[in-house]
């Protein structure tokens, strides 16, 4: 049998496969990106549990858990357990604090023949060690922020880059009003975090030295926060500024929130995709209606409510880009600049995206913590 762990840095650093045993209520709440959830109990028997341990003590808490385990019930949980296992044969099991349930699943795997190890201190352990790690990495590595106008493909430009971590992708959302996909699904918080600490983790241990890019981000992306300490070493990074013009942005955004969303709404919602990407578009649109102030926002919303009708037709994005340049004209670009002004970054290039990319190149090259 391989030997139980307390070797977290493995664990994250190798995508370790990990089956975690606890209940989906605090799967839900927080896990990691390699964990399974094949829970010991489900959510009604851990509340009962948990509800019997702090009027009876431990005892009759385990008494209770070994009453709701039925034979039906072990013989369930035993072949989804063994099952991990067997595809995962370099994985791991734990429980929050490595403690009973994981002991409990490992000696029931025992009793069948499957030994299989453990994580010592379970997930609060793991969790605690990434939340420490975070706050490493944020002193330790070099954060360059890509930053430019809005629709200028920033995202688009950094994946292109060598070393970087996409924030907005890992939270599943763009960033500005119009970024929520088809499902309107984040991860938790706890989960973003996880996903980013382990990010930078990797990119310590596998580029020591090396800068890594990130996008220049507000403190939230849709409903998720960028942790403190990270924003505010974000806040202080140097800038790399993307430059395109307004025709090619003003292309960008038809592009990105109109063509590549619409595809998603007709398969996730079909008869009724019509009418719940107009919700989608015109809905976002509200959402700034008071910083557009009134008029602005019944020009644009006149506009978009027009070019849906066009783009339901024939699925050209043509009538909508009025109303984006007057989105970027008169709203995104004077708080890009106004929020330039009040930060003052320090600005280390500024250049259009074929001379971006081989600056970052160099810049990835040359530069190592010092």
């Amino acid at each position: 049998m391989r030997e139980d762990t307390r070797d977290y840095r493995r664990i994250f650093l190798n995508d370790v496969p990990l089956m975690d045993v606890r209940a989906p209520v605090e799967f839900n709440q927080g896990a990691f990106p390699w964990a399974s959830n094949i829970p010991l109990l489900d959510d009604q028997q851990r509340e009962q549990i948990g509800i019997r341990y702090k009027h009876a003590g431990q005892e009759e808490a385990i008494r209770l858990g070994l009453e709701l385990a039925t034979a039906e019930i072990r013989a369930q949980r035993l072949a989804s357990w063994a099952a991990f296992c067997d595809a995962n044969p370099q994985g791991y099991l734990y429980c929050f604090r490595g403690g009973l349930r994981s002991r409990t699943a490992q000696q029931w795997l025992h009793q069948q023949g499957i030994d299989y190890p453990l994580v010592h201190g379970g997930y609060k352990a793991m969790r605690r060690f990434l939340i420490d790690e975070l706050e490493q990495s944020v002193q330790q590595v070099s954060l360059v922020c890509v930053s430019g106008l809005t629709g200028a493909g920033k995202t688009r430009v950094l994946r292109k880059i060598r070393h970087h971590v996409d924030f907005e992708g890992l939270a599943n959302h763009r960033g500005s009003a119009f970024g929520r996909d088809v499902l309107d699904q984040q991860p938790t918080v706890v989960d973003w975090e996880n996903r980013i600490s382990i990010a930078l983790l990797k990119h310590r241990d596998r580029f020591p030295g090396k800068p890594v890019f990130v996008e220049d981000e507000g403190r939230r992306i849709g409903r998720i926060n960028v942790p403190d300490c990270l924003f505010d070493v974000m806040l202080k990074a140097p800038r790399a500024i993307l430059q395109v013009d307004t025709e090619t942005r003003i292309r960008l955004i038809g592009e990105d929130y109109i063509q590549r969303n619409w595809p998603a709404y007709q398969q996730a919602y079909g008869e009724t995709a019509e009418a719940e990407f107009t919700c989608f578009v015109l809905d976002n649109l509200a959402r700034i209606q008071k910083r557009l102030g009134g008029d602005r926002y019944q020009q644009v919303k006149r506009c978009f409510e027009s070019a849906l009708k066009t783009f339901f037709k024939n699925d050209s994005v043509a009538e909508f880009y009025p109303g984006i340049q007057i989105l970027l004209e008169q709203y995104y670009d004077p708080m890009y600049r106004y929020q330039i002004e009040n930060k003052k970054p320090e600005i280390i290039f500024e250049g259009p995206e074929a001379e971006f990319l081989e600056w970052a190149e160099d810049h990835c090259k040359a530069r190592t913590n010092q």
